[in-house]
């Protein structure tokens, strides 16, 4: 699919703080007068009128986004359980923005498993950081508590295992 792209404004440009040898993807302009921007390190959202930037957070702490085309929302689930973020894209057909968000969660994904425990499932995850990091991560599906030794047993073995075979010390 080709894409008619917005050009990013300059003062939204000028509101990111941009890291050595971090870059600005795509960008997506945003219903309520926000700016929605993938960079290669970090999910931004840029309040109205390029004020502040409201939202900064790492692709590795992205648990899952999904996207609505009928409504033209993007909603966002963080691993941390944090309120979900909706963003509603002005023009989804002129901006890559929802691809680009999956190929980043996909990219920070080393290795994943979801293993059932009880009250629900966890999934432990070896993620990367925009650095090339590796770290382990397990996220507690609702209904679950990870301080039950039942299911701390199951999250650290499974833990272990992703661990060892992504190369990280167990």
């Amino acid at each position: 699919m080709w894409f008619r792209r917005s050009p990013l404004p300059d003062d939204v440009r000028r509101a990111l703080p941009l890291a050595r040898g971090e870059r600005i993807l795509t960008s997506a302009e945003l219903a309520d007068d926000r700016w929605a921007v993938a960079t290669t390190a970090d999910l931004v959202v840029v309040g109205p009128g390029a004020q502040d930037v409201v939202t900064r957070r790492p692709w590795c702490d992205v648990d899952r986004g999904v996207f609505d085309p009928e409504r033209s929302e993007l909603s966002i689930e963080w691993v941390d359980a944090a309120p979900d973020t909706l963003l509603r894209l002005v023009d989804p057909e002129r901006t890559p923005f929802p691809q680009t968000l999956r190929e980043r969660v996909q990219w920070s994904v080393v290795l994943s498993e979801t293993v059932a425990v009880p009250g629900g499932d966890v999934k432990v995850a070896v993620r990367r950081t925009a650095d090339g990091r590796f770290f382990s991560q397990a996220v507690a599906g609702s209904g679950v508590d990870l301080d039950d030794p039942r299911v701390a047993r199951v999250v650290d073995a499974t833990e272990s295992r992703v661990r060892g075979a992504s190369g990280l010390p167990v």
